[in-house]
C-alpha cells in the first residue's frame, strides 16, 4: 500500500506542477486546453486505478471461490461499464472546455 500511495503522490505531483507553471500563460491566451487536458488526465488516472482495483478484486474473489464466478461476472461487467462511462463523460467535458 505504501508503494501505491507513493506512486499516486508522484503522479499527481508531476501532473499538477506543470499545470500550475503554465496556468498564467494559458489564462493570458484565453485557451481552455489546459483545463481540458487536466480533466482528461485526472479522469483517466482515476478510472484506470478503479478498473485495476475492480479487476484485481474480482480475480481474487474468483480464485478463492471458483463456484461464485458466475455470480461475480454480471456485477463485474456492470462496474467496469460504469467506470468507463466516467472516462467517456470526462472526454466529452474536455471537448466542451476546449470549445
Amino acid at each position: 500500500m505504501r508503494k501505491f500511495a507513493r506512486l499516486v503522490l508522484w503522479t499527481l505531483v508531476f501532473t499538477i506542477l506543470p499545470a500550475v507553471g503554465f496556468a498564467a500563460e494559458e489564462a493570458a491566451a484565453g485557451s481552455g486546453s489546459l483545463g481540458a487536458g487536466l480533466a482528461m488526465g485526472m479522469a483517466a488516472l482515476g478510472c484506470g486505478i478503479g478498473q485495476g482495483l475492480t479487476a484485481g478484486n474480482t480475480t481474487a474473489g474468483i480464485a478463492r471461490n471458483p463456484v461464485a464466478a458466475g455470480a461475480m461476472n454480471v456485477p463485474f461487467i456492470l462496474g467496469m461499464a460504469l467506470i468507463e462511462s466516467i472516462a467517456l463523460l470526462s472526454f466529452v467535458t474536455a471537448f466542451l472546455l476546449m470549445g
